[in-house]
């Protein structure tokens, strides 16, 4: 399976959030993995960062965050063009999903560690 560039929004050095295990789980598949969060930490060798990446080169954007909290972050998300973006479960959000789509960004409403761990991502 061939890497995917993956920003994972809402990252937290919290073990027992599924951002974490996300994060994990896709630098131990291979994957590169730029870490977002409210707060600085580290999930293993994955720094979370605070603040919004620069580069546009993304394949993927996974959410941790409720429809809320994303609002934040549309419009770079929108901005960057990733090829998709994955709605994990209970960060479903029909008015941007539908705004990604109207871009050309496939959008997806899926767990990620399901996806990595079926071996569909």
């Amino acid at each position: 399976m061939a890497s995917k560039k993956t920003l994972v929004i809402g990252a937290s050095d919290n073990p027992q959030r599924y951002a974490n295990r996300a994060v994990k789980m896709l630098s131990n598949y291979g994957h590169s993995v730029v870490a977002l969060g409210n707060k600085e930490g580290r999930i293993e060798e994955t720094v979370i960062k605070i603040h919004f990446p620069k580069e546009k080169d993304f394949n993927t954007v996974t959410l941790y965050l409720n429809p809320q909290r994303q609002a934040e972050y549309e419009e770079e998300i929108l901005n960057m063009q990733p090829k998709r973006v994955i709605f994990n479960p209970g960060t479903e959000n029909v008015p941007f999903m539908e705004k990604l789509e109207g871009m050309g960004i496939e959008v997806e409403a899926a767990c990620t560690l399901v996806m990595l761990s079926i071996g569909n991502y």
